[in-house]
């Protein structure tokens, strides 16, 4: 594709699917996005209609395009970045999935985890995966799959169906059906893949009862996966960059030295810490996993995983009907009674990183007969705050080299835009906060890995130079009080946790 310049980034999140346009220099061209629905069907239970994530892809990619003036002749390489963890199952034949996606939020299979962990398995699963045995994963979701729709273990035993993350799925129909892949990390959150080996791993498969017929080729995260049916988008176009949301979103803040350490407040809020090409052994809950896989060589982070951040923004608009948009909150919160100590335990889908709680629900503290919408908002934007002051906190203990390098912490996501939130997260981990210029680092980090195999963008070294800074948030509390509001949130967390 002589002249191309452009790369398409594909992000199909948990609530909404966009499509970005990016040029040589990485800026933003052109972009779109599209909201679809989310299913509940029982307590603790979400998924998503695969029709609707590739309905939504196809039709944000093309309305990019279109938007930018452009056409597929002009677009060098396509980059996709997903939501993880959550699993689809379909027929090799037709395409089709044998039920709706399991979305990483849900916890049906706690039970079946309980089960596994209370038969002694979870040193054989965190030494091989660097994961818990938990819900949030995708090998407990393929067993329930497979056990619960008619028909399906047996035609799985055939090799008639195709398991996959969002990314694969994706991949799959984008092709025609020719290719059935993924990459490192994307493997890497199944509770399959065995992260030093690099490598599916048997006795894994056997623990959840999965054949291997079911699996994709798992492959670098810049390599040419294959190219588009020409039908999509008027001409065929190379898939070229692969990776989960999160990892995509460190490479995109340039965190290419170990000790870097990110956060990106989504649906959910995850921060990944760099620890270099050797994974690190948690002793304080949190995960770890592969941060990227280039040219056959991994690179390991420490991630916290919070479940529930934007997430709780939602429930404020949707759920008890309190704002009609996110950005409401931050005014609202600066609004807020400063004598009042209300805190908001969003454990809507349990608990995750420190505490990992399947069983935890969201619970309110400190409300008074004046308590009203001002102060339910600060408390639910403090509780990210509070959580990724958990999050950090342990990452210090797991790695010591993280005290030196984790001096400043890049975020990104749609919550940072509040600058009433990242100056309270700065206060709260008494840590300066850098918001970068490219608020979109998920998206970005997808356009650079497919850009880099496209020869359009240098190696990472190069690329981390472009890194550019729009503000830094410095914090300004005093610390007898951060140290109160901080003994507040625990006492909370601590009367929330289900064996509390």
């Amino acid at each position: 594709m002589a002249g191309a310049r452009y790369i398409l980034a594909i992000d199909q999140g948990t609530t909404s699917s966009r499509a970005i346009l990016f040029d040589g220099a990485l800026r933003a061209a052109a972009s779109a996005q599209r909201e679809f629905p989310q299913h509940f069907p029982a307590s603790g239970w979400v998924e998503h209609e695969p029709e609707d994530l590739w309905e939504s892809v196809l039709a944000t990619c093309r309305e990019a395009i279109s938007k930018g003036g452009l056409s597929a002749a002009d677009i060098a390489a396509i980059g996709i970045t997903n939501q993880r963890e959550t699993t689809l199952i379909w027929d090799r034949r037709t395409g089709q999935a044998i039920h709706r996606a399991i979305v990483w939020q849900d916890r049906r299979t706690a039970p079946r985890c309980a089960e596994l962990s209370e038969r002694g398995h979870d040193s054989l699963v965190s030494s091989r995966t660097g994961l818990r045995i938990d819900p949030y994963f995708s090998a407990t979701k393929i067993a329930w799959l497979l056990d619960n729709v008619p028909g399906a273990r047996r035609r799985a035993e055939a090799g008639e169906l195709a398991f996959g993350t969002v990314d694969c799925f994706l991949l799959w129909r984008l092709t025609g059906g020719a290719v059935h892949a993924t990459d490192a990390t994307n493997a890497a959150r199944t509770m399959l893949f065995d992260i030093g080996r690099g490598v599916w791993d048997e006795d894994l498969l056997k623990l959840f009862d999965i054949p291997s017929s079911l699996l994709p080729e798992v492959r670098d995260c810049a390599c040419l996966f294959g190219e588009t049916l020409p039908e999509h988008f008027g001409a065929a176009i190379p898939v070229r960059g692969m990776a989960g949301d999160q990892q995509a979103a460190t490479i995109g803040q340039a965190c290419f030295t170990p000790g870097m350490v990110k956060s990106t407040y989504g649906t959910g809020c995850f921060a990944l810490l760099n620890t270099g090409s050797t994974p690190v052994a948690s002793q304080n809950r949190l995960l770890s996993t592969i941060a990227y896989q280039l040219g056959g060589e991994r690179t390991y982070a420490l991630e916290g995983s919070i479940f529930v951040a934007g997430a709780a923004v939602q429930w404020l608009r949707d759920g008890i009907g309190i704002i009609e948009t996110a950005s409401e909150t931050g005014p609202l919160a600066e609004a807020a009674d400063p004598t009042q100590a209300v805190f908001l335990v969003p454990a809507f889908v349990g608990l995750g990183a420190p505490h990992w709680d399947a069983e935890a629900r969201g619970a309110i503290f400190g409300l008074t007969r004046n308590s009203g919408p001002r102060e339910l908002a600060r408390a639910t934007l403090e509780s990210v705050c509070y959580q990724t002051l958990d999050l950090l906190d342990a990452m210090r203990a797991d790695w010591p080299d993280a005290g030196q390098g984790a001096a400043v912490l890049r975020v990104d996501g749609g919550m940072v835009a509040s600058d009433w939130t990242m100056q309270r997260l700065a206060d709260i981990l008494a840590l300066p906060v850098d918001r970068p210029e490219v608020l979109e680092t998920t998206a970005l980090g997808a356009a650079y890995l497919a850009g880099l195999d496209a020869g359009l963008l240098p190696e990472p070294d190069r690329f981390a130079d472009l890194w550019r800074l729009e503000r830094r948030f410095v914090p300004g509390m005093a610390n007898s009080q951060r140290e109160k509001l901080v003994l507040g949130w625990r006492d909370s967390v601590r009367r929330t946790l289900s064996a509390g």
